[in-house]
């Protein structure tokens, strides 16, 4: 039982790949297989995609709190934890742009990428040095919004394979939920990522 949180974030990994790959998939990112598809199957796909997501990010939650009450951390948890997290982001990311290329979601999307692999950047020079950047609660807070606001989105792209009102009145109101959710999302993980640049800045500098 005391492994229980790390197989937990172990298969918010591999749900985080199937996600991936079934949005791509669907949307036609997948040579040969998506050239057979039928619409159903490309509904069933989105259906499997978004169930994934929604999932793997409530382990998200999990793992963590299993990890505390069984006082079962562990360094490959700590390892793993942050991986999978970046992982569920990122394929998410990839597979709405695969699944629905949305201009409106492109720049929101493409600085989220930049900012995580900045951060995960500046922590391995860091970490080089024998510093360590302390996890911020704004930036717990920052993993949760992407993660609603990014689940909102898929939920929109996957709109058809849910059988949703098409109705525009139901329609042009989530949609404009979704783009608010995201870009606060994206202004807090830029904020969180100007306060990591600047922990590795003071600490770097105290260093030389």
């Amino acid at each position: 039982m005391k492994h229980l949180p790390n197989i937990i974030t172990g298969a918010r990994l591999i749900m985080a790949l199937f996600m991936f790959v079934a949005l791509a998939a669907a949307g036609g990112g997948v040579p040969w297989l998506s050239e057979q598809l039928t619409q159903e199957d490309q509904f069933n796909l989105e259906r499997w995609a978004f169930v994934a997501f929604v999932v793997a990010a409530l382990t998200d939650f999990v793992d963590g709190w299993l990890a505390r009450k069984m006082n079962a951390t562990t360094i490959w948890g700590a390892i793993l934890d942050p991986i999978a997290d970046k992982v569920l982001v990122c394929g998410a990311i990839l597979g709405l742009l695969a699944l629905a290329p949305n201009p409106a979601v492109a720049l929101p999307c493409a600085l989220i990428l930049f900012r995580e692999f900045t951060v995960s950047a500046l922590r391995e020079v860091t970490a080089g040095k024998g510093i360590s950047l302390p996890v911020t609660l704004l930036a717990k807070w920052k993993t949760t919004l992407q993660l609603v606001a990014l689940g909102a989105e898929l939920l929109l792209a996957s709109w058809g394979a849910f059988d949703l009102p098409q109705d525009p009145a139901v329609l042009h109101p989530a949609n404009l939920a979704a783009t608010v959710l995201l870009l606060i999302a994206t202004a807090i993980t830029l904020i969180t990522g100007a306060q990591y640049w600047e922990q590795a800045r003071k600490a770097l500098s105290a260093s030389s």
